[in-house]
């Protein structure tokens, strides 16, 4: 299956290390240069703006999905490809799940967690079949994969769920993987 679309799911927080706007500014000049169409947010803050930015300056296209309050609240990325308004935040990550032909997560927040959290959910089910792939940047998500191998050990999920996703340690690692 060729990757043409890709969820992007990362934080939106401008007070993070450099390390983490690097790497998404990286990502997204990849996914740019490669004419895979992201599609995320619709930030204009924190890594999502970051990659967004990379992405378009890499003549790439990027496709922003916002609920309306966030729009109200002049939330949204004035530099879009496409900007796809919902009503609520489950329309908005269904929306970009029908969307994506993969998902890669960035490090982030409660957000970024909860969506990721929800997409390995929907793999696990068979509801989103594509591949998920978690950024491993600067060992972000090393202790949530060390909790991911407890419930395994634990017995809560099946040994065959840890291949729901795969892990990347750097863009490039990332892109390979899709």
């Amino acid at each position: 299956m060729k990757i043409r679309n890709i969820a992007v799911y990362c934080a939106s927080s401008n007070r993070i290390d450099n390390v983490y706007f690097h790497e998404a500014e990286v990502l997204g000049n990849m996914l740019g240069n490669r004419n895979i169409h992201i599609i995320n947010g619709a930030g204009n803050i924190g890594l999502m703006r970051a990659i967004t930015d990379a992405a378009l300056s890499a003549g790439g296209t990027v496709t922003g999905v916002i609920p309306k309050f966030m729009m109200d609240r002049g939330l949204c990325h004035s530099r879009l490809t496409t900007v796809i308004e919902t009503q609520t935040m489950h329309e908005r990550k269904k929306m970009m799940a029908d969307l994506s032909d993969a998902v890669i997560a960035l490090p982030g927040g409660y957000g970024t967690m909860e969506e990721l959290l929800e997409i390995i959910t929907w793999r696990q089910l068979g509801l989103y079949k594509n591949p998920i792939i978690i950024l491993n940047t600067n060992n972000f998500y090393s202790l949530l994969l060390e909790m991911f191998s407890h419930i395994v050990r634990e017995r809560f999920v099946r040994d065959g769920h840890v291949r729901l996703w795969h892990v990347a340690h750097t863009p490039q690692e990332a892109v390979a993987l899709i």
